[in-house]
């Protein structure tokens, strides 16, 4: 059986989305069968960055309909062997119900080593569906107080829900911009304030975030795939020391 992660984050403009395609990369790297579970119904974007947004039939929506069967809706990212994706539906109304997102994800996570489900930011709908079928859950935050304010709501919801690992991913740091901001003393007190332990650090990195624009793989000698590969190394139980 797969693990299965929600990633999620309070706040929109985290990274969210950035973070879930360079991980599925960096999982698959390692070895695993990989899928992405895009929940951002009306909004979606990850088969944009996995660049199979021009193949795109059927959805997650279509499954729950009987339009079609759930291989159908699953899509191979062409650059990443291994990865795939089942897209979100175009339109809010479809938005999947928590209970059959969990008897979906029963179905798919005997066929991956890993499920990824991107979540929408904040608390609404969509983010209990996302979390319904999760085991673990990542939140994604910037190093600044509002987003730090959103993982303190999300943390609260998953506690809620009884999903027992919640790790966070600081994204996007630029140490020279977190000092000018001068909103916390240190990394520390960032991660006291998400109240999660931390799973790892992504640096600022253009390059990452305009390849996932273009739906090229993040990969390569980008800044932000080191990152990536030692937090899919944890993710696979593997012990990596952190870095601040």
């Amino acid at each position: 059986m797969g693990k299965v992660t929600v990633i999620t984050s309070g706040k929109g403009g985290t990274g969210k989305s950035t973070v879930t395609a360079g991980l599925g990369a960096a999982l698959v790297r390692r070895g695993n069968r990989v899928l992405t579970i895009d929940c951002d119904a009306g909004m979606r974007g990850i088969d944009l960055m996995l660049g199979v947004s021009g193949e795109l039939v059927f959805d997650i929506a279509d499954i729950v309909n009987g339009n079609c069967s759930p291989a159908s809706a699953i899509y191979p990212c062409r650059t990443v062997p291994e990865l795939y994706i089942l897209p979100a539906p175009q339109n809010v109304r479809d938005e999947i119900s928590p209970y059959i997102m969990r008897q979906l994800v029963r179905v798919l996570e005997k066929y991956y080593d890993h499920i990824l489900i991107d979540c929408p930011a904040g608390i609404g709908s969509g983010f209990e569906s996302a979390a319904a079928a999760a085991s673990q859950a990542v939140m994604v935050a910037n190093a600044e107080p509002l987003s730090l304010r959103g993982c303190d709501k999300v943390r609260q919801k998953l506690k809620q829900w009884h999903i027992p690992e919640i790790r966070l991913i600081i994204n996007r740091f630029n140490e020279r911009k977190f000092r000018k901001l001068d909103a916390f003393p240190d990394l520390d007190v960032v991660i006291d304030k998400a109240g999660a332990r931390l799973l790892g650090i992504v640096p600022e990195d253009p390059a990452a975030a305009g390849a996932a624009q273009r739906g090229e793989p993040i990969e390569g000698k980008m800044k932000a795939v080191y990152a990536f590969d030692r937090i899919a190394a944890r993710l696979d139980g593997v012990s990596v020391p952190l870095e601040l």
